[in-house]
């Protein structure tokens, strides 16, 4: 006799009720267990004799072999999760009570049940079978789950069961028990499912807690860094030196990078100032010189020492024995044709047969191509950005670019694409099949930029960082976490061990000096100065301005014909001009001794042209200013130190030009008598310099570190500082002194260590940091006091010192951010460092405004020869206000790039740092992915979390990506009060999960006392209608915000999911685990 059971009008459930009696046996093969089951069967399976349980597919195994390949292992891991529910009783586990059910669904096991699994691949049908004075067989059974057993509804078109009684039962039976008793395909896992059940109800670390929100969040990003995708893991590298002088934190960044360039052939690693991206990008150099590619380092000039050393046979290289051999060339060579450059011969250089290129400073190419054309475009010309695109880029073998830059973002998202196009070689569609994103990459920074341009229209109180992060899609992020890497002091700090890391020192507040000119009576000050260069013209760097138009045609290759005049040569030109006037103001803020020097340079060069007038020379230079005077940066310029053009005196209206020479030349020779009687003695900044370093030798702020670096931009006042102050510091105290620029020799006291080089110097300034008594054991002595330009503000570290001083001010206040960054670093000895900053003697707001009065004053309205658009654009102005605030912040205190929050910071925008912490927990917590959905932990309010519920959501529904802004798709947060009123809602993921970290961070033990109160407040777990209730206002507050945004969309005529795919509530989500917050 058989009966049929369709799970709708007639269900299998209601029909054990009635088999099951007490004393009953049951047999059961099935694919997996539900506790839920259980509890709809509860009061009769309490009263049975015996259950024995065969999963019919192996489960609770333990592993032999390596781990299966992951399309075997997730269904195993879902099966496995089922004893907490299946997907189809997602309702069941909201309500919350999973901890009650589990506790004695647990007890019952101990007592009554044994559970086998199979351990073949073979396959078998699963069943029920009751044994008491009758014999019934429900077949086939799928699972033990209330969907099975028709009390859910499945996604089973239909769900079929035959009840088989008497001797047909008893065939069921014995097959059973012949299975039961083969130990060899069938193994006891009895005790590993009591296991599992009781990790529901046992009581969980906050920490734990946070951890297995994260692994259910980002395990997609573990299985991306794992080592088993990284190719090519055993060329060695990780034997090399240079991986082992990484600190963890810049491992995990080279594996990263690796992985990043191998899947979408780019990568930018933004780490803050002080983290030692230049090891981090040696590190990956090696892994792709081991497997014998070509790399090519692209830096800036002022760093190629640095790069050059690591790659040397030199006794102070300290990764000498890689033995690296990638190529160095800098950004300006992309300008050149010819010529030599580190010993390359630019005209013989093959730039399409690199397979890396690292190029440092990245940020210099944000602006993107740009190409010049002569008249009907017969004299065209690219910029670096392009010439680097077309000569190594798209040129050759594939390319893959590794970007190096603390600041990859200024104050416009298209900096960043500008820099990711290097990586997909300016055709979108490369990246765009890469991109797990559902618009294109132009799309996306479009509406991005779109975003932000509205955000900065806001009003200042409203324009934070949380507020932009609302507007941003969550394609752009996804585009952000997938090429990028960004981590700040504060993130290495919080989640690295610091004992294996070091620690960065205290930074005492900034000490501000504002020392007038000179101390001598009725003398000449600052603004007095600027009032005497607002008169200058300059013209004897605009000679082409003053060519006859009748002469024009003769120089039309030079010049070309825009529209506005873009002329070339004269491009050039102003360019020139509008530099060498913002250059006398940064030399007068520097000394009174380089502003001194460029006035007499420039008088010479005038006087010398008026002669040459006045003799009638046939032929006129166009004039450039002499590389000496020009600062790092300003050396960078594509017009400095191109090819000069020349013109015939006839041609000009030379008579004109003489005039406003001869006027430039009187004023310029009136400002210098002015400042003749300014001495060493009278020089007021000097000589408070000089009281400065007598107190820090007098009274170290860490014991007995006397050690200084003074930076300035210009090499002229830092021969004149190492003239004024090296020999009487050697006198007094007996310390030795050492200079380095860019374009002098290094010199130094220390005559006993013998010939001074670039290293050498730096090595004995910071012996530790710098391994002195490896490189260098036979010399004893050290420098304490370093004069250096930037040449060394990147790049180096120089952790010994404790004491830095800005002897000027940077135009551009991250360069006093990467000044300080040679000191203010990871693994210092230092337990303090100071950082002191020699202004002008006016208030910031006259120190900006003189700024841009000189910049606007030097407008101009023309290409320069290379493409790239100098206009003071409004962005420019806007720019200026930007830097007032950050050398506001400045005075008061030292801040991170990525603090400076009037402007943009990926580190503000990626998820990095919860990836990362989650990567150091797998490494010694490798089962949490066994860990059942539900779970929760208690822990204390603070003063910043009010007491409520972390709820962590999983959308059951991949495809409905809520408002297309949830960053965490298909994964949703919401934190709500005791009252249900949402205090951070699923938009602000950042903002949440900083919160949950806070609240877990560090309590890897259950909070006891608060878990004893909760226990009581819920009975155990069976009393949780409040947090169910306060389940379904998060989630009803996320379709009410969904809404909201649609409807917004809908009416601002965007195409939104407004009445398209619903969400009706608590069954589309499935919760993942929630921390109570009391």
């Amino acid at each position: 006799m058989s009966s049929f059971f369709d799970n709708i009008n007639s269900k299998v459930i209601d029909d054990l009720k009635v088999s099951i009696k007490d004393g009953s046996r049951l047999s059961i093969a099935s694919a997996c267990f539900s506790i839920y089951a259980f509890e709809e069967l509860k009061s009769q399976l309490q009263n049975i004799d015996e259950l024995r349980f065969i999963f019919t597919a192996p489960s609770f195994i333990h592993d032999a072999e390596a781990k299966q390949r992951r399309e075997f292992y997730i269904p195993r891991l879902d099966r496995e999760r089922t004893l907490y529910g299946s997907q189809f009783e997602v309702k069941l586990r909201n309500q919350l009570t999973q901890k009650a059910i589990a506790m004695e669904c647990a007890d019952w096991i101990r007592k009554k049940v044994r559970f086998k699994s199979n351990v073949t691949s073979a396959n078998m049908q699963g069943f029920i079978n009751i044994s008491n004075e009758e014999h019934a067989t429900y077949t086939p059974i799928n699972g033990f789950t209330t969907t099975d057993l028709g009390c859910e509804k499945g996604n089973n078109i239909c769900n079929f069961v035959v009840k088989v009684e008497a001797e047909n039962s008893k065939q069921y039976l014995r097959m059973f028990n012949e299975l039961w008793n083969d130990d060899k395909q069938f193994a006891d896992v009895t005790e590993q499912v009591v296991d599992n059940i009781s990790n529901i109800y046992k009581e969980n670390s906050p920490e734990f807690i946070y951890f297995v929100a994260l692994y259910n969040i980002f395990n997609e990003f573990l299985e991306d860094i794992s080592e088993d995708v990284l190719p090519n893991e055993a060329t060695g590298f990780k034997e090399s030196q240079i991986w082992n002088k990484l600190y963890d934190f810049q491992k995990d960044a080279s594996l990263a990078i690796i992985n990043k360039l191998e899947k979408y052939n780019g990568c930018i690693l933004a780490d803050s100032v002080g983290l030692g991206k230049t090891f981090t990008a040696l590190s990956v150099i090696k892994y792709y010189e081991n497997r014998n590619k070509s790399v090519l380092v692209l830096c800036p000039k002022k760093l190629n020492d640095n790069w050059v050393t690591y790659r040397s046979n030199y006794i102070n290289n300290p990764i000498a024995k890689d033995r690296l051999r990638y190529d160095i060339l800098f950004h300006s060579d992309l300008s050149r044709n010819g010529g030599y450059s580190n010993g390359m011969d630019l005209s013989h250089v093959n730039w399409g047969n690199y397979d890396l290129v690292v190029i440092d400073e990245s940020h210099n190419f944000r602006n993107g191509g740009k190409i010049t054309t002569g008249d009907g475009d017969e004299y065209p010309r690219e910029n670096r950005y392009l010439k680097l695109m077309n000569k190594v880029i798209r040129t050759g073998v594939k390319t893959k670019v590794l970007m190096l830059s603390a600041t990859p973002v200024n104050n416009r998202f298209n900096d960043l694409k500008n820099q990711l196009e290097l990586a997909y070689e300016g055709d979108v569609g490369q990246m765009d099949k890469l991109l797990n994103t559902s618009s294109s990459l132009d799309e996306i920074f479009r509406q991005a930029q779109k975003a932000y341009n509205t955000w900065s229209k806001l009003p200042e109180q409203q324009r934070t960082t949380d507020v932009l992060l609302g507007m941003l899609s969550f394609d752009f992020f996804e585009v952000l976490d997938s090429v990028t890497i960004a981590r700040s002091r504060k993130h290495i700090e919080a989640y690295y061990d610091t004992n294996a890391v070091g620690k960065f020192p205290t930074r005492l507040a900034p000490i501000s000096r504002r020392p007038p000119l000179t101390d001598l009576p009725n003398a000449i000050n600052y603004n007095e100065i600027f009032g005497q260069l607002q008169k200058l013209n300059l013209a004897i760097y605009t000679p082409s301005a003053f060519i006859l138009p009748s002469k024009l045609s003769k120089y039309q290759q030079d010049l070309g014909e825009g529209k506005k005049g873009n002329l070339s040569m004269e491009g050039r030109e102003m360019g020139i001009r509008r530099l060498m006037c913002i250059l006398m103001l940064k030399r007068l803020e520097s000394s009174v001794n380089s502003f001194r020097l460029t006035l007499e340079r420039v008088e010479k060069l005038i006087k010398s042209t008026i002669e040459r007038i006045d003799n009638h020379d046939t032929e006129i230079d166009v004039t450039e200013a002499q590389e000496h005077d020009w600062d790092i940066d300003d050396m960078e310029n594509d017009f400095i130190g191109t090819k000069k053009s020349r013109i015939l005196l006839e041609d000009m209206d030379y008579i004109q030009w003489r005039a406003y020479l001869q006027k430039d030349y009187e004023e310029l020779e009136l400002t210098r008598l002015m400042l003749a009687d300014i001495t060493p003695e009278h020089d007021s900044k000097l000589q408070q310099l000089i009281c400065d370093l007598r107190d820090k030798f007098a009274n170290p702020i860490n014991p007995g570190n006397k050690k200084v670096i003074i930076f300035t931009a210009f090499s002229d006042t830092a021969v004149y500082l190492y003239d004024n102050l090296a020999k009487p510091i050697q006198e007094k105290y007996g310390m030795d002194t050492a200079l380095i620029t860019g374009d002098v020799e290094a010199k130094s006291t220390l005559r006993s260590a013998g010939k001074m080089d670039f290293n050498k110097v730096l090595t004995l300034f910071s012996p530790i940091s710098k391994e002195k008594d490896i490189i260098y054991p036979n010399i004893k002595e050290e420098i304490e006091v370093l004069i250096a330009t930037d040449c060394i503000s990147e790049g180096q570290n120089l952790q010994d010192c404790d004491y830095l001083i800005n002897y000027d001010i940077h135009w551009n206040p991250v360069r006093i951010i990467q000044r300080f960054g040679r000191i203010d670093r990871i693994g210092s000895k230092n337990d303090v460092i100071q950082l002191v900053n020699y202004w002008p003697d006016m208030t910031l707001d006259e120190y900006i405004d003189l700024k841009g009065r000189v910049e606007a004053r030097m407008k101009v309205s023309v290409m320069t020869s290379t493409g790239d658009d100098n206009l003071i654009s409004p962005e420019e102005k806007g720019d200026l206000e930007y830097r007032k605030a950050q050398l506001k912040k400045l005075q008061e205190e030292v801040v991170d790039i990525e603090e400076m929050n009037s402007g943009v910071s990926i580190m503000d925008l990626g998820l990095n740092e919860f990836r990362l912490d989650l990567l150091e927990y797998m490494k010694t917590h490798k089962d949490i992915e066994h860990m059942p959905y539900g779970l929760h932990a208690v822990v204390g309010a603070t003063d910043n979390a009010k007491p409520g519920v972390i709820y962590v959501l999983k959308n059951k529904d991949n495809g409905i990506n809520i408002d297309k802004k949830n960053r965490l798709h298909p994964f949703y947060m919401v934190y709500i009060n005791n009252e249900g009123e949402v205090m951070i809602n699923h938009l602000a993921p950042k903002e949440l999960l900083d919160k949950f970290r806070a609240l877990c961070r560090g309590k890897n033990h259950p909070q006891t006392s608060l878990c004893k109160e909760f226990n009581k407040e819920t009975r155990n777990g069976f009393k949780m209608d409040h947090y169910s209730k306060l389940l379904g206002d998060a989630i009803n507050s996320i379709i009410n915000v969904k809404g909201q945004s649609d409807l917004d969309s809908f009416l601002d005529g965007t195409q939104a999911e407004l009445f398209t795919k619903e969400i009706t509530g608590l069954e589309d989500f499935e919760l993942i685990d929630f921390l109570v917050v009391r």
